[in-house]
């Protein structure tokens, strides 16, 4: 059963207070009989480890959005640092799907997903679920398969306060921009 609230915060203050959490950057990627789509995520997370089960919000304006639930099947590639273009790329609305996966390396998932050579980690998956909240489907999926990147791999792209930044390896700075 789903309460609507009054809201207590302005969608401006929502925005600006969810500024301050970092957040991972992934591109989320399907292929299926509408073709190959993705767009960049930065609300992904992990729900349960029995089954792996992860989930992925969607705003279902996006226009990979209709594909990702038609198809079924997703994959999450967890940018690197180094990777800030290629989400820039599959943010923008103003590219063809062609143009986003252009200059990036893929190959197919055991669902036909495509994977991204060289990202920190993809995991292909399943949909199980999908739950419609506010303006954004709640896509749950079940991993069906992971590839992760050699050990020496750069730190993790982060979202934090409207811009990009990478989590130190060094120890000494928790984030650096």
């Amino acid at each position: 059963m789903t309460v609507l609230l009054d809201p207590v915060v302005s969608a401006a203050a929502f925005r600006d207070g969810m500024a301050a959490l970092a957040s991972a950057i992934s591109i989320v990627t399907t292929d299926g009989p509408g073709g190959a789509h993705g767009f960049t995520a930065s609300a992904v997370c992990s729900v349960s480890d029995a089954p792996p089960t992860v989930l992925v919000c969607i705003n279902r304006t996006t226009s990979a959005h209709p594909h990702i639930v038609r198809h079924g099947v997703l994959a999450i590639n967890v940018l690197h640092a180094g990777q800030s273009a290629l989400s820039d790329r599959f943010a923008s609305r103003s590219l063809t799907m062609a143009e986003r996966f252009a200059g990036a390396t893929w190959r197919r998932g055991p669902t036909g997903a495509p994977l991204l050579e060289g990202a920190l980690a993809s995991l292909d998956c399943r949909i199980s679920d999908v739950r419609d909240v506010g303006t954004h489907a709640v896509v749950f999926a079940h991993v069906l398969s992971i590839t992760h990147a050699a050990q020496a791999a750069p730190p993790a792209l982060l979202w934090f306060r409207r811009g990009y930044g990478r989590a130190s390896q060094d120890g000494e700075d928790a984030f650096r921009a």
